[in-house]
């Protein structure tokens, strides 16, 4: 026998018999551990950090090019973070889990909270303990007056109206009152919880309802909010077409400012600003702009400015002179110096279909191994090169193409890289000719573009209202202290003690500060 064991203790030779739980005990085990508090707020933190990746890599949702050139640069990369669906964070399986069970534990913890909590705000205060002097915060003073019944009465008549102007919810008994007061700490934590499934509810019916598309917009180009305007179109689950307000917007000016004093930074963009004109059934046109932090507010829609570049206008002419394809072209910007590549494709009035692979440089530059690049971001020393390729670019085989590549593989290099003759060069104003007498190509002026995010969210105020109710029900629930306190008449004295539910410093100051302010008013009230 161990010497650890009392002199009495007994080893039953049979072992312990336990209960088995059975599915229907598992499951109530299991639905306690996720309505529990604990796990509410681990779920709220790892939804937190499940959200992080959405910030981290490009999403389809809001930027598909980003998309496509991250799977460019990070092949391998791009397929293990795909598998996982890290490009789509927001609507994957994993996260989606997530914010279900938070969505249920949080619904499992409030309800049966909230009935306690009327419960208890229905219950009278209870009876005064037999020995106030083992509570926390204690303390007594001396009375002096006559100790008669009368004076007794009095000494807890005035301590009730005190604790009663004081917010308190009191019981008098014979000889003390009872109070007690803090209830709205847990009623902002209710409020708190339930806002919180107010957020996940409203942000769950936004996604559903709302949708997100890009555009991207050349000066003096127009965008209408419509299925067939958009570059892209990412609708919620229950979008319909009605949901898409008639509006239009121009892009009159695109305007760009450079760091130009600091030698650290220089050509860096210290502004971006887009000057539009915005029009809406029933309203005259109105002049406005879009900055990076500054969207546009319209048809219950609002437009972000994600990026900009440059758009070459070119004008492609047969051998006879005539225009047969004209537009102002978007390139994509490779670098901080704008860099920019873009696609060209002339299907129709010429002898051959015709793709080209530009290269736009603001300001050109040749680099040591007589590359060009460009060293400045504005239009210095711009210059466009063209790579051309004949033969059929595949757009009437009835498959969608992306305007910003060119399969080069089936088709046949005539200018630049693989063939005889070099690049074609051309700057502003300039016109080369095509190999093979194909014709002519102009370039006859730069545009700025700006690639537009239309965000659509019926929720939004929904969403706020919730989070503004989450910010209060958490404030209330941390600064309003829950505690009950006693006043008791005994032999010669009067005591005072509290007791706090939760964490509450200010406890003994309280019973302190509530002893000399009834010993003031009874003092006053025996000698009136």
């Amino acid at each position: 026998m161990s010497s650890s064991r009392p002199s009495d203790h007994y080893d039953s030779p049979e072992p312990i018999a336990q209960p088995k739980l059975g599915v229907g005990g598992y499951l109530r085990f299991f639905w306690r551990q996720l309505t529990s508090m604990r796990t509410a707020l681990f779920l709220l933190l790892l939804l937190a950090f499940a959200a992080i990746p959405g910030s981290l890599v490009p999403q389809r949702s809001s930027d598909p090019n980003g998309v496509v050139q991250y799977s460019t640069e990070n092949p391998d990369l791009y397929k293990v973070l795909d598998w996982f669906g890290v490009f789509n964070t927001y609507g994957s399986v994993w996260f989606s889990a997530i914010y279900l069970l938070l969505f249920v534990s949080l619904i499992g913890c409030v309800i049966p909270r909230t009935r306690h909590h009327f419960i208890a705000l229905r219950a009278r205060p209870p009876k005064t303990p037999a020995r106030l002097e083992r509570l926390a915060a204690f303390t007594s003073r001396p009375f002096v007056a006559n100790t008669g019944t009368a004076d007794a009465a009095t000494a807890v008549d005035t301590a009730a109206r005190l604790l009663k102007k004081q917010g308190y919810r009191i019981e008098v008994f014979d000889d003390s009152v009872s109070a007690e007061r803090g209830y709205l700490r847990e009623t902002g934590n209710l409020v708190f919880h339930t806002a919180l499934i107010g957020v996940l509810i409203s942000v769950g019916v936004g996604g559903g309802f709302g949708y997100t598309g890009q555009r991207v917009v050349v000066e003096g180009q127009k965008f209408v909010n419509v299925l067939g305007d958009y570059d892209s179109f990412n609708p919620g689950r229950f979008f319909s077409g009605d949901a898409l307000d008639p509006f239009r917007i121009a892009l009159d000016k695109f305007t760009v400012k450079y760091e130009l004093e600091n030698q650290d930074a220089i050509g860096q963009a210290t502004n971006f600003t887009a000057s539009v004109t915005t029009t809406e059934p029933g309203s005259d046109p109105r002049q406005t702009e879009i900055k990076v932090n500054s969207p546009l507010d319209i048809g219950g829609s609002q437009v972000y400015l994600l990026g900009n570049g440059y758009a070459p206008t070119l004008v492609v002419r047969d051998p006879d002179g005539n225009v047969v394809w004209t537009d102002s072209v978007p390139f994509l910007p490779q670098d901080a110096n704008l860099t920019s590549v873009g696609v060209i494709k002339v299907p129709d009035g010429l002898a051959e279909q015709v793709g080209m692979v530009g290269f736009f440089y603001p300001t050109a530059a040749e680099t040591g191994s007589g590359a060009l690049t460009s060293a400045y971001p504005d239009l210095v020393v711009p210059l466009l090169t063209l790579r051309v390729y004949t033969g059929d670019l595949g757009l009437n085989a009835g498959e969608p193409r992306s305007v910003y590549a060119l399969d080069v593989a089936t088709l046949t290099p005539v200018a630049g890289k693989g063939s005889d003759l070099p690049s074609l060069e051309l700057s502003p104003g300039e016109k080369v000719d095509l190999p093979n007498g194909l014709g002519s190509i102009e370039l006859t002026d730069v545009k700025r573009f700006a690639s537009l995010d239309i965000h659509h969210d019926p929720s939004q105020v929904w969403v706020l209202a919730f989070a503004l109710l989450v910010v209060a029900g958490l404030l209330t629930s941390l600064f309003i202290p829950r505690r009950r306190v006693w006043v008791k008449v005994v032999a010669g004295s009067i005591e005072y003690a509290g007791l706090a539910r939760g964490e509450d410093p200010t406890l003994e100051a309280a019973v302190e500060d509530l002893a000399q302010k009834h010993a003031a008013a009874l003092s006053l009230r025996l000698k009136s």
